[in-house]
Parts: structure tokens; C-alpha cells; sequence
């Protein structure tokens, strides 16, 4: 992501900032995601920035990835490598929503140092026409394996201000990541991939259930009529 906010730097976009959450065990850190709007002398395509991004990192590892770009003329343009993922919602209902990505169940695809492994070409792209006034929630999959879209949609109509709605939603993910009887997304996906409990525990009426334990990243922002715009 560093390599991609330089890279965009580099070509004269306009700069501005979003805010969002991040939890790593029991402690939120406050985070910001840079979003560029796109000069009338730049076409861009994120899955070139992608592509130059992961060929600038030198970092040993994997991570899945998805970067939104929004041009001044309200489209909003995504690439997405796994299952971290990304809603717009617009008068309290959720009116486009990514996909994930899995070789199976919990397999995300992912970039990686490897050189056997997924690349920008493996990118799901979309294009989604916004509008003033909507929210765009991005996050990574410890979001939406805790974190259901009704859910996601009371907390975007309860909170007014961007961050409380980033810190409100991470909250709500790291509680229902401990919780052993949540019914979350992440339990009722398993299920439906024929994961489940031992037949004895089934006898006596329970179910697999339980929220999945995971770094949670959040980030929300609000598409606003820019003074230049106005």
C-alpha cells in the first residue's frame, strides 16, 4: 500500500484522506487510507497500480489486497486479490458488494513473494456508479467473517462521522471474533461447505458456531461534493 500511495505521488493526483481502524489483539490503532481523485490529465486503471505496487515489494510474506480508486466523475473503480472486501451502501441498503476469492474454504487467493502464486491478473475488477452522500466500507475478511451487511448498515446509519462509524464497526468485529456461540458469517459459510460439529453434540441440538479470530482492518468514508466540484 506504501508503494502504491508513492507511486500515485509521483503522478500528480490529488491527495485526500479517510478514516479508519485498525485491531491487532485487544488494542485499536487509529489508520488512514489515502484516496486519490483523478486529474483530468491522469486515466488510471487499479489493476496497473497493483501490478507496479507488488512489483516494488520487496517484503517476504503473502497478503491478500483490493484498492478503490474514485475519478471525479463518481465511478469508483476496485481491484480485489482474496476475500478482503469492500460495500457501498446508499440509503441504508447495500447497493454493491465485492466478492472473495478462495481456492477452497479460508484459502484466500493472495499476492506473494513466490513466484508461483496469484498476480494483478488474477485481480477481480468492478466499476460501481456513486453518489453524494454514499458510504464506502472497506475492509479486510476479520470484518466481514464477524460482521454481517445488516449489521454493517445499522452501524452506517447510527454514527454520522466516518471514524466513529470505522472504530464502532472494528469493535463489533473483535467482540463477535470471541464470542464461541455468534452465529457469525464466518460459521454459517462452514457449515454450508460441510464443516461441522460431531454428530453427538448435533443430538443434543447444538451447531457449529463462533466468530473467526483474525486481524480486523476497517476503513469508511463518505462520497462528498468537493469545493472545487461545487
Amino acid at each position: 500500500m506504501t508503494n502504491a500511495s508513492s507511486l500515485l505521488e509521483q503522478r500528480g493526483l490529488e491527495e485526500t484522506c479517510i478514516a479508519g481502524w485498525l485491531r491487532l489483539g485487544n488494542q485499536p490503532v487509529a489508520a488512514y487510507l489515502h484516496i486519490f481523485a483523478c486529474t483530468s490529465q491522469f486515466s488510471y486503471d487499479p489493476q496497473m497500480l497493483l501490478k507496479e505496487a507488488h512489483a516494488a515489494t520487496s517484503s517476504v510474506g503473502s497478503a491478500t489486497v483490493i484498492i478503490a480508486m474514485l475519478e471525479r466523475g463518481r465511478i469508483l473503480k476496485i481491484a480485489n486479490v482474496g476475500d478482503c472486501g469492500l460495500r457501498v451502501i446508499r440509503q441504508g441498503k447495500v447497493v454493491f458488494s465485492t466478492s472473495p476469492q478462495e481456492h477452497y474454504f479460508d484459502c484466500p487467493h493472495q499476492l506473494s513473494s513466490e513466484v508461483v502464486g496469484q498476480t494483478y491478473l488474477d485481480a477481480v475488477m468492478s466499476t460501481v456508479e456513486v453518489m453524494e452522500q454514499d458510504t464506502i466500507v472497506m475492509g479486510s475478511d476479520g470484518l466481514f467473517d464477524n460482521v454481517f451487511d445488516h449489521e454493517i448498515v445499522s452501524a452506517v446509519t447510527r454514527y454520522s462521522d466516518v471514524s466513529e462509524t470505522a472504530k464502532a464497526l472494528c469493535d463489533l468485529a473483535n467482540t463477535h471474533s470471541m464470542d464461541p456461540s455468534f452465529d457469525s458469517p464466518y460459521s454459517v459459510e462452514a457449515r454450508a461447505k460441510g464443516f461441522d460439529i460431531p454428530l453427538w453434540k448435533k443430538i443434543l441440538g447444538m451447531k457449529l458456531t463462533g466468530g473467526k479470530l483474525d486481524d480486523i482492518t476497517v476503513i469508511v468514508g463518505r462520497v462528498v461534493r468537493t469545493q472545487s466540484a461545487a
